[in-house]
């Protein structure tokens, strides 16, 4: 039959049985995409490798959680899943939930949302209740009502969506037949880092030899940097609404993921992480959302700062978290407007400078 999705194919080093209903959309298997102009473009020596989770089935990584975390709320007997999102958790929720015929709650902060996103969650059917305060507001909601009510909560909090995402690290050792050297990702709630670093070590820990632990260099947002600043911020500001988070969820467990693989959490500006969203489309062909390009936007800050050594090139896998299509406003208002021409094969030579 082929592919069938993660459960299927990583069933084993997962915490699934034969009494698990698998809800999947085949979602993993994405492309690790050699880049093919950007070192040139960035004057870099090494390797890069796109990691483009966007061509998950809902356009981003959550669906390597969601897979695992419905399967289980059905397991158990659930008949409502909630969460709370900035976007892409309440797309990929609403689509599994749908898939396994319950119900999907979603809450959602005011106004900070891109609707690509937002249209998602509603054509799968979700009940979207917007509130009038940020993504963390929501987060305490959510967690507060699933423990009152009996609905299962599916951010990254919920384990099973950290047991689906580390299979993205399995797929980058498979593909390479070994491990990077660097992974350069974004940080919003911080669960992504967390289930990268969880597979590579249970991949290092079978084959130590093969598979070395890779650095983890995670990018936050300048304006959504509460694991840089230290301390949460109140009221986070970015264009990547995707990481527009005051409060991660896994900042423990992220800040052990970069202490323990001798890597760094950093952040980046909206002006670089623009820059980054460009360079990677106009370079790779690849068009990513925001928040992604913040794994480009990272890598070019530290190329700049001199931090790999030229005599030692590198192999770095860039994951970019969810499809450019996401969130087409950003795309549209940034780009360069079309040149208006006449009807007329002359003019459009002349305009295009034949």
């Amino acid at each position: 039959m082929g592919y069938r999705g993660l459960i299927e194919k990583y069933r084993k080093n997962l915490p699934v049985s034969d009494k698990t209903p698998v809800i999947s959309l085949h979602e993993g298997n994405t492309p690790l995409l050699p880049a093919r102009n950007l070192p040139d473009k960035l004057g870099f020596n090494g390797k890069i490798y796109l990691k483009f989770e966007g061509m998950n089935p809902t356009g981003s990584f959550k669906d390597r959680g969601m897979t695992m975390a419905v399967s289980k709320a059905v397991e158990d007997g659930s008949k409502i899943v909630i969460c709370a999102s900035t976007g892409n958790t309440s797309a990929s929720a609403a689509a599994y939930a749908a898939r396994a015929g319950i119900k999907c709650v979603v809450l959602i902060p005011e106004g900070k949302i891109a609707l690509g996103k937002l249209s998602q969650a509603v054509m799968h059917g979700a009940e979207v209740l917007e509130i009038d305060g940020n993504f963390d507001e929501a987060l305490n909601l959510v967690k507060e009502l699933s423990s009152k009510y009996p609905l299962t909560l599916v951010n990254s909090i919920n384990p099973f969506r950290i047991e689906g995402q580390k299979t993205a690290a399995y797929e980058i050792c498979e593909s390479l037949e070994q491990s990077p050297d660097y992974q350069f990702m974004p940080v919003g709630n911080a669960g992504n880092i967390t289930a990268y670093w969880k597979g590579y070590k249970e991949y290092n820990k079978a084959a130590p030899e093969k598979y070395t632990l890779p650095k983890m260099m995670g990018f936050q947002a300048a304006g959504s940097a509460p694991i840089v600043e230290g301390h949460p911020i109140t009221n986070p500001e970015t264009i990547a609404t995707a990481i527009r988070i005051g409060n991660p969820a896994s900042w423990k467990t992220a800040e052990e993921a970069r202490d323990e693989s001798g890597g760094v959490i950093d952040k980046v500006t909206d002006e670089e992480i623009l820059e980054a969203y460009r360079i990677v489309a106009v370079t790779e062909g690849v068009f990513c959302e925001p928040a992604s390009a913040s794994s480009i936007a990272g890598l070019i800050k530290y190329i700049k700062q001199g931090y790999f050594k030229s005599a030692d090139p590198a192999k770095i896998v860039c994951i970019l978290t969810g499809h450019g299509l996401k969130d087409p406003d950003t795309a549209v208002t940034n780009a360069v407007k079309p040149q208006k021409v006449k009807a007329d094969i002359k003019d459009i030579i002349n305009t295009i400078g034949f």
